[in-house]
């Protein structure tokens, strides 16, 4: 199927995990779903005035970082020793640049930093004190430490450190996925990580074909879950390779994929949308924060089982 003319779609996850449907849960949802609704209404606005995938993923993520109920930017976790290291990356799909920061604190959106390593740099991955001194030098902007600390955090760190179960924010990553009116495809991805994690420790969100990839020729993807299992497995890679070389349709690679990951151990989800506009949101937890929007049709977001699968616009 063609991909309608001048057709332009988005999606948006906000991390996969054990997301309980207690009646605390169940009180904050309503501000899960706002937060998803912001964020892709930001990515819309921008792709229906015409504007490029990139610019919409960034924006998007943007908004989700800024948002402390999402483990990236503001609301990241933090490791073992209390301390917090952000990773970020994107990728443009008409030529697959990418950028990504990995273990950085300080750019306020860390989604920005990556975006300055692929725009003003000749690498892809910067990490720690290099990556800093990089987004000074470019100006990306910086926030004070204390804004990236809150009290939830925290608090779901002490629960990891007393051996309690942490229900959520222990693990989880904002992401976003885009077709623009020209046919180009972008994705972005950001995280905080794991909360109680190992200080130095990388999971898939900067590894580029693990927990991000784009390509016109294929789909964009952006993941978030078990971050190990998604790199030693290529993840997002591994979708854009059925749909090349199997010829599969977007739906059947990502939910064979998840499916793959839950039967070696590997739990979390995808956000995808290929060049034809169709959007599929699988994912092997008990639920995961995720929306979408086609052209100018109603903003949709879920947490739960709802039907993961939209055909193109």
């Amino acid at each position: 199927m063609n991909r309608p003319e001048a057709g332009f779609a988005l999606a948006v996850h906000g991390g996969a995990g054990t997301i309980p449907r207690n009646a605390a849960r169940k009180s904050r949802a309503g501000l899960y779903h706002k937060g998803l609704r912001r964020a892709l209404a930001a990515g819309r606005s921008l792709l229906a005035a015409g504007g490029s995938a990139i610019d919409a993923v960034t924006e998007a993520v943007v908004v989700l970082e800024d948002d402390p109920l999402f483990n990236a930017g503001r609301g990241s976790v933090f490791t073992a020793l209390g301390t917090q290291e952000m990773d970020a990356s994107v990728m443009d799909g008409r030529d697959c640049r990418a950028g990504a920061v990995a273990g950085v604190l300080g750019p306020r959106n860390p989604v920005l930093a990556a975006r300055a390593v692929m725009e003003r740099s000749r690498h892809v991955l910067l990490i720690g004190d290099g990556a800093l001194a990089f987004c000074r030098k470019e100006g990306v902007p910086f926030a004070e430490l204390d804004y990236f600390r809150t009290g939830e955090r925290m608090r779901e760190l002490q629960r990891h450190l007393n051996a309690e179960r942490c229900e959520a924010g222990q693990c989880g990553t904002v992401g976003a996925v885009a077709l623009d009116r020209d046919g180009n495809l972008a994705a972005a991805t950001s995280t905080g990580g794991m909360t109680g994690k190992a200080p130095g420790r990388v999971g898939d969100t900067p590894i580029i074909g693990a927990g991000i990839y784009a390509d016109n020729a294929t789909c964009a993807v952006s993941a978030t879950g078990h971050g190990e299992l998604f790199i030693r497995h290529g993840a997002a890679f591994e979708i854009a390779a059925r749909l090349r070389h199997a010829h599969q349709s977007l739906e059947e690679a990502a939910r064979a994929v998840i499916d793959h990951l839950a039967a070696v151990g590997g739990s979390g989800g995808v956000i995808a949308l290929d060049r034809d506009g169709a959007v599929t949101l699988p994912f092997n937890t008990a639920g995961m924060y995720r929306g979408y929007v086609q052209n100018h049709g109603a903003i949709r977001t879920a947490i739960y089982d709802e039907a993961y699968q939209i055909g193109p616009p």
